[in-house]
């Protein structure tokens, strides 16, 4: 089969290598539609953030790797030993970080706690190829009503709804988003689903803010043209928001904004409310502590996204309470395409794109909503 294999930092390569065989407990998928996570992008060009330290050990000792690929759509095979969910035909989609089955947390049915396990495309090979072994625990069906292009989002959007759970949102809680792209723009339609009340987002890109408002932001700020702290304290007669979700920050060489999103969120939630911490940022932070201390701030990270969590987005996109087609701008075709992938997904603002590009690697008729 054709997959991609890293030799090095900013050196990818489309390589043929044997398909993987099935094995018990696993399950053997043609790969439909994949998309780069903009994690994935950073570390594909040695820009320091999540799992930086392992992906160099592992390029530094194993080149050429398979790597990344987590954000798929893809067909079942075959189905290995042990595996009576999946028959060949099925569509599914994975989360991405996996409990490792024998630390005491997985032992005392508590796996959804476990940091101990693989995840897909860092650890375990992941979908920039033609054919992929995958664990069966990590995987749930496809609903027909979704599209293949739909499903490649289901794994982000599963890290939304934990972001959104973490806050504990209550009914007519206000709630500001910094950031519109992917998760941004799921978080704020989570969120109102959830029960959320006046919701504001902010962003720096007037494509952005559209689509906010398209998807149900009652007010949207774009940071460039005015100060989004002195506008939501505006809108919330100086009070503040209840809760701020923080998806805008990380390196500035990806389009992102650094610190200055987390700073601002910080000033514009109300005293004793909660910031929610979305992005990553590849880097220690200097933090005011006394300021959170003494406005009772929290300041919550989001647990992992569960296979629950992305049996829920399943539910919520097949009955059309999320809507993912408005943020999909970029569909490319071929495998040999999913170096324009990243490049699109690392300067979306250049492309204009929302969404990480995807890649669709082979065709399925699917009906969509």
């Amino acid at each position: 089969m054709k997959a991609w294999r890293f030799y090095g930092f900013n050196d990818m390569r489309l390589d043929e290598i044997p398909a993987p065989r099935c094995q018990p407990g696993h399950v053997l998928v043609q790969v439909l539609c994949v998309q780069p996570s903009v994690t994935e992008v950073q570390l594909a060009r040695g820009i320091r953030t999540l799992a930086y330290d392992h992906i160099r050990k592992r390029l530094e000792t194993e080149a050429p790797v398979q790597l990344f690929g987590h954000e798929f759509c893809a067909r079942v095979v075959e189905a290995g030993a042990g595996v009576p969910r999946f028959g060949p035909g099925d569509r599914v989609a994975a989360r991405a970080k996996l409990p490792c089955g024998v630390c005491p947390l997985c032992l005392s049915e508590r796996s959804e706690l476990c940091r101990k396990g693989p995840i897909i495309g860092f650890q375990l090979p992941g979908c920039f190829a033609e054919f992929a072994l995958l664990p069966e625990t990590a995987l749930v069906k496809v609903d027909d009503r979704i599209s293949d292009n739909e499903a490649a989002c289901l794994q982000s959007l599963s890290d939304s709804v934990a972001a959104v759970e973490t806050a504990q949102i209550r009914l007519g809680d206000s709630v500001a988003i910094w950031g519109q792209g992917s998760m941004g723009l799921e978080c704020l339609q989570i969120a109102r689903f959830s029960g959320a009340g006046k919701i504001i987002t902010v962003d720096v890109r007037g494509e952005a803010c559209r689509i906010s408002r398209d998807l149900g932001a009652d007010h949207t700020i774009n940071a460039q043209a005015c100060d989004p702290v002195a506008a939501i304290m505006d809108l919330t007669g100086g009070n503040g928001v209840d809760v701020v979700f923080e998806c805008a920050g990380g390196s500035p060489q990806q389009g992102l904004s650094g610190t200055q999103s987390l700073k601002q969120a910080i000033q514009a939630v109300r005293s004793g409310g909660k910031i929610i911490g979305v992005s990553w940022f590849g880097q220690p932070l200097e933090v005011d502590v006394d300021l959170l201390r003494e406005r009772s701030l929290r300041y919550l990270f989001p647990d992992i996204s569960t296979k629950g969590h992305l049996e829920h987005t399943v539910g919520l996109v097949a009955a059309g309470w999320v809507r993912l087609k408005p943020v999909i701008t970029h569909v490319l075709h071929g495998i040999e395409s999913v170096p324009q992938a990243f490049e699109i997904t690392g300067h979306k603002a250049k492309y204009q794109a929302i969404n990480p590009a995807q890649v669709v690697l082979c065709q399925t008729v699917t009906p969509g909503p």
